[in-house]
């Protein structure tokens, strides 16, 4: 009877006959038994609760029967359904992702043979089809002997940690735009890269690419179609080189590893690595050409965006990642300097130039300080009685080294750096005051031109500064005309309309300069309140000898006048070019066969002369 009672659970009794004495000892016994179970119940029910608010489940692993106990939680967080709150090790494998099953199976493994506790995060794919991300530390249990018998465990669910820091890698090292690495990611890869190629002694290069135009054309479309043209060139580089890691896509024929970034804006870099040869990066930028020529769409437009791409290459023109992208940046402003959608490798030549502009835009900053800017003037004259109507101011710089220099030396610079603003202002305030001296000196009151920035016209006070130039000089407004390009004209339609307007309002003209050379729609011409528009040098040079030019002079000296707008005809330097212009019926001209500019000390006896002088041998 005992032996049965042992073999059913029955392991608390007492035999007759019954000792009174044993009797209470063991009831007592139970009392304290049933309680010390009630605590053990409640504080696994503790346990558990705790466990399902940190999402935290565990889990026992016995080795010699190669099982799995998992705690309710851990087995939720499987999606295992009640009946397998205990399942073999080979089934728990298999509720991790295929990718890293063979982590997980390694880490078991290695925890036996070293006998050590491990950390471990992976991906369980769940029998409901939800993927989730787990932790999981384990430690031995061991026997006597020391041998581990015995694994026991956590696992906790930390998918949204997942996801949050996902997340914040995305933002830190990807472009939110584009979905490409950034310029940390870069910095970084690049860093790596170079370092690889040190050791293992190869080369490697970096492609600085440029969209050419872009601003003009974001402007234009407006900054909702730039980005989505952003990414459109993007996709198409991707189709060339990838951005997801260091080693992203490999030319199969020359073993060429490339990766993608983004710097920002425009601007992209391009990685090669493993190279055996310099020509491999020209492949690559060749590719990337015939790519960005293939045309984009957008709302049922085509667009075609070119890029300029300088070529740095490790070791040759740089050891460090910075010393590469500074080389890289200079080749590309080369490749932009020699007609942009090009590439060019980097060269000392280009260093020595570069450094030569930094010095002349250094020098430029103080040149407004120390007054080494000068005017010279260039007459506009009725094309048929040669009187002097006008005068169009051309600023010059006496740069104490180098000489005077013409705008095309440093416009350019003062466009990129901003420098145009202050520029721009004093070239129309010394030009303005220069018209008033020649007044005071008895000469007939003459409209003085002045040419407007595209920077210039985008700043939102520029009617208050022209209105200040002119209240401070004294010149009435009817004696100032401002000179736009196209494509300044175009940048903001809605607020350049405005701000021509605000302009008119002081009694100055405004003309069209280098005319039919930008945008082809005329929209804008009945749009902005336009007094003249200027025939571009580019068809006057040949009009007596190509059709086409004088067939385009003809449309737009009709076309000015049919909008009641009159012409200008720049660069005139032969008489029978002349003579086409005043058959046509051209209001004014300019040009050397006039006069070329000329020092403001000049124009008086220029303008007493009323003689025209002999045509200038040279520019």
């Amino acid at each position: 009877s005992v032996h049965r009672s042992y073999e059913v659970g029955a392991t608390d009794f007492i035999t007759k006959p019954i000792n009174p004495a044993i009797l209470t000892h063991r009831v007592l016994y139970l009392l304290r038994a049933t309680v010390a179970l009630r605590v053990v119940r409640e504080s696994e029910d503790r346990l558990a609760r705790v466990q399902r608010a940190a999402r935290i489940g565990s889990w026992d692993w016995d080795i010699q029967a190669d099982v799995l106990q998992l705690s309710e939680e851990a087995r939720q967080m499987f999606g295992l359904a009640p009946e397998e709150a205990v399942i073999a090790r080979e089934r728990f494998l298999d509720l991790v992702n295929p990718a890293d099953r063979n982590k997980v199976a390694t880490a078991f493994a290695d925890a036996v043979h070293y006998d050590e506790a491990y950390s471990i995060s992976y991906r369980v794919s769940r029998s409901d089809g939800r993927e989730c991300v787990v932790q999981e530390l384990a430690e031995p249990v061991v026997d006597d002997s020391g041998k581990p018998v015995r694994f026991c465990g956590t696992v906790k669910d930390v998918t949204e940690r997942e996801k949050a820091e996902t997340q914040i890698r995305m933002l830190a090292y990807y472009d939110a735009l584009t979905g490409l690495p950034n310029r940390q990611q870069f910095r970084e890869q690049a860093g790596q890269a170079v370092t690889a190629a040190r050791r293992v002694g190869t080369k490697m290069a970096l492609i600085y690419l440029d969209l050419d135009h872009f601003k003009r054309i974001n402007d234009t479309l407006g900054h909702t179609q730039g980005d989505m043209l952003l990414r459109g060139v993007s996709k198409a580089l991707t189709s060339i080189v990838r951005g997801t890691d260091i080693v992203a896509k490999v030319d199969v024929e020359t073993s060429v590893s490339s990766s993608l970034a983004r710097l920002g804006g425009d601007e992209f870099t391009i990685m090669l690595t493993g190279l055996s040869r310099s020509e491999s990066a020209a492949r690559v930028a060749n590719r990337i050409k015939e790519a960005l020529s293939r045309p984009l769409k957008l709302d049922d437009r085509e667009y075609v965006v070119t890029g300029s791409m300088g070529i740095a290459i490790y070791p040759d023109d740089g050891e460090d990642v910075d010393i590469l992208l500074r080389n890289a940046d200079i080749a590309m402003y080369a490749a932009k300097e020699e007609g942009r959608n090009t590439y060019r490798f980097f060269s000392e030549e280009m260093n020595a130039r570069m450094l030569e502009r930094l010095a002349l835009e250094s020098d430029l900053r103080r040149a407004l300080e120390r007054d080494e800017l000068v005017l010279h003037f260039q007459p506009l004259v009725e094309a048929l009685t040669g009187k002097i109507v006008a005068l169009e101011a051309l600023v010059r710089w006496q740069h104490p080294q180098r000489g005077l220099l013409p705008p095309l030396d440093f416009i350019g610079i003062a466009e990129e750096t901003g420098l145009i603003i202050p520029l721009g202002e004093w070239v129309m305030r010394a030009a303005c005051g220069q018209a008033v001296a020649w007044r005071e000196a008895g000469f007939a009151p003459m409209r003085v031109s002045v040419n407007v920035s595209s920077r210039q016209l985008t700043q939102s006070d520029l009617v208050t500064t022209v209105k200040q130039v002119l209240d401070a000089t004294r010149l009435a407004g009817e004696y100032l005309e401002l000179e736009l390009t196209e494509s300044s004209l175009m940048t903001d339609v809605e607020a350049t309309t405005q701000t021509l307007w605000g302009l008119k309002e002081t009694g100055l003209s405004l003309s069209v300069d280098d005319f039919g050379t930008g945008y082809s729609s005329m929209n804008y011409l009945k749009r902005f309140p336009l007094d003249a528009l200027k025939i571009d040098r580019s068809f006057v040079q040949d009009l007596t000898v190509d059709a086409n030019d004088a067939a385009i002079t003809k449309a737009v000296i009709a076309l000015a006048k049919a909008l009641d707008l009159s012409t200008v005809a720049e660069g005139v330097e032969e008489e029978d070019q002349l003579e086409f212009l005043v058959d046509q019926g051209c209001d004014l001209i300019q040009g050397f066969l006039i006069s070329r500019p000329i020092p403001a000390e000049e124009i008086g006896p220029f303008i007493e002369s009323r003689a025209l002088p002999e045509k200038p041998s040279s520019a």
